[in-house]
């Protein structure tokens, strides 16, 4: 194999073999049980990187079923996004940083990771129904770091705010080291969820509990009080990213 065949056929790893295909990347019937709770502000403020800035002391828990998904396969995920706000020569726009990402499904954390920036990590999440609770799980290796329960759909929701949550920009801190074990890449990364049909949006009564865990620290933005809960239902493609701030550029400071 020569150089320009290298060149010509360079996507992802392994070169012979990728671990995950090209996109796009389209979600059928993609399942969320999101439970929004309050936290603590200086702990978000702790983890989330400017030039993003927390309003409030909010923390989305998301489990979320992916029975076909285009390249990834029948998978689940579990993790924590958090509402930002991003001041831009576009004015101010909200959003959400996705904090942290627990799956079982390699290509998509491989993918996710080196594609985007997403912070995802092997688990052994679950998103089931028990009768007529939903039920979330979240496993790190045999311990249970993330449970959460939520009535059946209590209550229809309207289509509009769900579909304009989904529609609000998403940011990632990609990072990707050098050979020498220094960073090659830093970049906050935006991306959006495109091509949206939803398929039902519901809400009632909700409960979130967390546990301590050295390699799985969800804990660490602890519960205060369940806000609200949402369980919904959509086909959605996720759309590749643009690089909304390079933090290696000599000219990177505090602010883009």
């Amino acid at each position: 194999m020569n150089i320009e065949d290298v060149r010509r056929q360079a996507f992802a790893m392994p070169l012979t073999s990728p671990a995950f295909p090209p996109g796009p990347y389209r979600f059928m019937r993609r399942e969320f049980m999101v439970i929004t709770y309050r936290t603590d502000l200086d702990a978000l403020r702790a983890v989330v990187p400017e030039p993003l800035e927390v309003v409030e002391p909010l923390v989305k828990y998301e489990f979320i079923r992916m029975p076909d998904s285009t390249g990834f396969g029948d998978y689940t995920e579990s993790g924590q996004v958090i509402p930002v706000q991003l001041r831009t020569a576009r004015g101010l726009e909200q959003g959400a940083y996705v904090h942290a990402m627990y799956l079982n499904d390699h290509p998509p954390i491989a993918g996710g990771r080196e594609l985007w920036g997403f912070p995802k990590k092997l688990a052994s999440p679950q998103f089931d129904y028990e009768t007529d609770t939903i039920v979330g799980t979240l496993d790190y290796g045999k311990l249970r770091v993330a449970k959460a329960t939520m009535g059946f759909k209590h209550r229809a929701l309207e289509p509009g705010p769900i579909l304009a949550g989904i529609a609000q920009p998403n940011f990632l801190l990609k990072i990707i080291p050098h050979v020498d074990g220094t960073p090659r890449i830093c970049e906050l990364v935006r991306y959006h969820m495109v091509d949206v049909t939803l398929h039902g949006a519901w809400t009632g009564p909700a409960s979130l509990e967390l546990h301590p865990h050295a390699l799985a620290p969800v804990a660490e933005l602890p519960v205060r009080k369940v806000e609200s809960a949402v369980h919904y239902i959509a086909d959605m493609t996720l759309a590749l990213g643009t690089v909304e701030h390079d933090y290696l550029a000599p000219s990177s400071s505090s602010q883009p």
